[in-house]
Parts: structure tokens; sequence; C-alpha cells
């Protein structure tokens, strides 16, 4: 029985948490439909945590899955950070805007963050994921002691046992194709850049844990494609951006069912660490910028979040984090029940 069956979710397939774009609402609408839905609360804090977990919990009875970050404490650094802002003065410029005078941390990492395990402690989502690392031995000791199940993502078969060895009980195998940030646990290391295929295979033939297949997967082809490579599980991100519970602008949404779809790429400019997008203005930078070296994450994203909000305000969209994997041209604009059922009747197809 995997810990799926044991949480009574029915189907092999899991959202996405994508920070920015998955809400409540289609958390909760996945999970209605048998489903594992997610939230993101990496990038808030643990008052917003609690308000999204509620909101889910209003929404559904069903388990849901609740993401973390769990990135190395970021270091100021005002020489590069000045560097970095005087590089984007002419985009800010652009549009009647000035680069903040100096950068900040936005987002704390789970590993620095005790009022966000206090928070889990107390509210006991029936799932929590980690992405970027692994919190303290501690802490992890103490959510599964509370009850919940957890997953954490991997790149390599190295990260795969780390996450065994902390006592995590199944293990997010995230290709290279997948949208969104790259799960790296070191973003100095070197990156194999394994396939989901690939990466999925050496994972489950590791043996340790149950592995939820990602990356560059949107329909019901994919899924049992995944499942006959031994995932107990497949988790699609990109086919839920179009649906109508999804947080992402027209903008966004417009850009997706564009050509660019077929062409994402992967770029550290707009947060500080790799994150494969939508082709747009803030990725093109990469041939004027891309030897600078960046601010770390998330401090970087402090200013990729100013400079999106100036052309924003102007009427540009081309400097927003369009986060896509590359199976993005495969994406459907449909209700993410509706998604669901289709991905279900997709997936009994394949499987003959």
């Amino acid at each position: 029985m995997s810990f799926l069956d044991q949480l009574g979710v029915t189907l092999p397939l899991v959202q996405a948490p994508m920070a920015g774009v998955s809400t409540p609402e289609m958390a909760a609408a996945v999970s209605n439909a048998s489903a594992l839905g997610s939230i993101a609360v990496g990038a808030t804090d643990a008052a917003g945590a609690s308000a999204m977990i509620a909101k889910a919990r209003a929404l559904t009875r069903r388990p849901f899955n609740v993401n973390l970050f769990v990135h190395a404490t970021p270091q100021a650094d005002p020489a590069r950070e000045a560097a970095w802002l005087q590089a984007l003065a002419p985009g800010f410029a652009e549009f009647g805007a000035q680069p903040p005078a100096q950068l900040s941390t936005i987002y704390t990492s789970f590993a620095d963050d005790p009022a966000m395990l206090a928070l889990l402690l107390e509210a006991r989502p029936s799932v929590v994921s980690f992405h970027f690392g692994l919190p303290s031995a501690e802490a992890i000791a103490a959510l599964k002691a509370a009850g919940i199940v957890l997953l954490a993502c991997a790149t390599s078969p190295a990260e795969a046992l780390a996450v065994a060895d902390a006592g995590v009980d199944a293990v997010v195998a995230q290709g290279i194709e997948a949208g969104g940030h790259r799960g790296i646990f070191d973003p100095r290391a070197q990156d194999d850049r394994l396939g989901t295929l690939a990466l999925t295979r050496l994972l489950v033939a590791q043996g340790r844990l149950p592995v939820i297949a990602a990356g560059g997967i949107m329909d019901g082809a994919g899924i049992a494609a995944a499942l006959k490579l031994g995932a107990v599980a497949a988790q699609l991100g990109t086919a839920f951006v179009p649906c109508p519970e999804s947080a992402a602008d027209a903008a966004f949404r417009a850009a997706l069912a564009g050509p660019g779809a077929g062409h994402t790429v992967f770029t550290r400019l707009i947060s500080g660490r790799i994150a494969r997008s939508l082709p747009n203005r803030f990725t093109a930078l990469e041939a004027t910028l891309g030897g600078l070296q960046p601010p770390d994450y998330p401090r970087t994203y402090d200013a990729g979040k100013a400079l999106n909000a100036a052309a924003k305000a102007q009427g540009e969209s081309g400097f927003a984090a369009q986060w896509a994997g590359q199976g993005a041209p495969l994406a459907r604009a449909l209700p993410a029940a509706d998604l669901v059922a289709l991905l279900v009747r997709e997936l009994a197809e394949a499987q003959g």
C-alpha cells in the first residue's frame, strides 16, 4: 500500500505546488476529484500560510499538500547587489522607475522559520513537501510525529538518497523538463540535468522510497508512462496553469497559449536560481546580463518583482515570472476538476 492509498487518494496524480499560481481553490478542486491537490506557501509567512490552509480546508475535506522552500540562507553581498541593480537600471528607466535602493530577503527559508514549523504542527495538513533541500532532522521528526506525510523533491540519485536517509516518505523525481525552479539542493553544484524518464528509473531502481515522477508530463499518456517506469504517481504543474482556479494572469495565460510555449528557457535572472520559463523580455536579458553573477535567491527576486511591477504599471507584461515546462504546448484550458477527469480517461486509454 502506497502513501497515497493510506491517505485515501485514489488517483496517481499530484498537482504541483506552483508558488504564485496554485491557489486553495485549485488544490481543493483537484483533491475533491480524488487526486492530491497542493498549495505553495514558500512565498508567504506563517500567517499567510495559515489563511491558505484554512481556505483549502473550507473547500475540501480531502487531503492536500502544503509545499515549502528549504533554500540555503541567503547572504547579502552589497557590492554584487549594487552591480546587479545598476545593470537593471536601464530596464527600470524604460518605464519611468528606479531600481530598489537595496535588496531584501523577501522569502524566509523553512529552515530559518520556526513560526512556519509551529503553524504546521498546529494545523497538521495531511501532506507537507519540500523544495530546494531538506529541513533539520528535528523538524522532520516533529512533522512525522504529528502524523504528516512528507515528500521532497530530488533532481539526482544522490539527493534522493539524502531524502530517504532523512526519513521522508516519498521522493518527487524532478526531471530537467519541469517548469519553474529547479529543485537542486546546491545551485553551485554540478547538475547532470537528468530527464524525467532516466531520473524516475534511477530512483525506482534505488528502491528506497516511492517515486513521484515530475517534469514535462501533461496528459494521461504521460501519467501512464510514469507509472510504467515504476512511479507511484505523476506530478503535473504546467498542465494546471490555464485552469480558471489558478492565479495566472491574462498575460501568462496568453503567453502559454502562444508560440513561446514550445521554446521554454532556463534563466536565473528573475529570481537568482535556475528556473524554466516561457521566453519573454526578462529571459532575453540573458544576452546582456548572463555574465553577471546575480545575488543570492531570493534577494534577486526582490529586484525581479520590482521590475515586473514597474513594467506592468505601463502595460508591459514581458518581465513576469511565467514558469512553464517543456510540455507546455499540450496545456488545456479546463476547470481543474474537468482536467483531472480528462486525465483519468486518457490514462485509462493509454493503459488499454
